[in-house]
């Protein structure tokens, strides 16, 4: 083979090694452009559910007290007293209180004599303004009538007291009990209504008269009278 036609077939060999390679190249870039816009439109089609970050004030409370026994004034004056195991304050929106292990507050009339006291299991203060007891809750008003619920809510600022479920009031001095649902008062507890309501008042015993006699000597009388009338 003459020198010439060898340089010759060399030149060609390494022109169909660059084509080949530029080739290879040009598919993989092509492979490349590719799988990129399917995973483009992939992702363009797919949402996450990613809740929103967790702040520590929505889960831990500002300040935790213990042991609490507590006066708590409303426009200067001393209103309301609270004693609990455990207070929890939240700082969140709106704010709130917790008292997950019992609650027993007083509330005061201007003159600081206790208009009636309540006692829950578990207790909630929503935004200052409401309040949501729970479990067994028991109240006592000044004219001694007691109200037994699981479930009762207070308005600070309307003044009212309400509840959707089982409610039995009794009243000492009579022994009347009322029982029904849909309970609603004023904040003094003393003007109420009750819806579906039943109720009883024990009967009383009938006292003997004065006049009447004991039966020893009703029957010593009749005895005397049939004796006269046999003479």
């Amino acid at each position: 083979m003459k020198n010439k036609d060898y340089h010759s077939i060399l030149r060609l060999c390494r022109k169909n090694s660059l084509h080949r390679r530029y080739s290879l190249y040009f598919i993989l870039s092509l492979f490349i452009l590719h799988f990129s816009f399917l995973t483009i439109i992939a992702c363009s089609g797919h949402h996450e559910h990613i809740a929103p970050a967790v702040n520590d004030q929505d889960s831990l409370p500002f300040l935790t007290a213990h042991g609490i026994s507590n006066l708590i004034s409303d426009s200067g004056l001393i209103s309301y007293k609270i004693v609990a195991e455990d207070w929890y304050i939240y700082t969140t929106q709106p704010q709130e209180w917790k008292f997950l292990k019992g609650l027993f507050l007083e509330k005061f009339d201007t003159t600081f004599h206790v208009e009636w006291h309540v006692q829950s299991d578990t207790a909630y203060c929503h935004n200052n303004r409401i309040w949501e007891l729970r479990g067994r809750v028991v109240i006592l008003n000044r004219e001694g009538d007691l109200f037994e619920t699981e479930e009762l809510f207070w308005d600070m600022d309307e003044h009212e007291m309400w509840n959707t479920m089982f409610m039995t009031i009794t009243k000492p001095t009579t022994q009347q009990q009322l029982q029904g649902y849909n309970f609603r008062s004023n904040e003094e507890m003393t003007d109420y209504r009750i819806e579906n309501s039943a109720g009883y008042t024990p009967a009383k015993e009938e006292a003997d008269s004065p006049t009447d006699e004991p039966k020893e000597e009703r029957a010593s009388q009749a005895d005397s009278r049939r004796a006269q009338q046999g003479q």
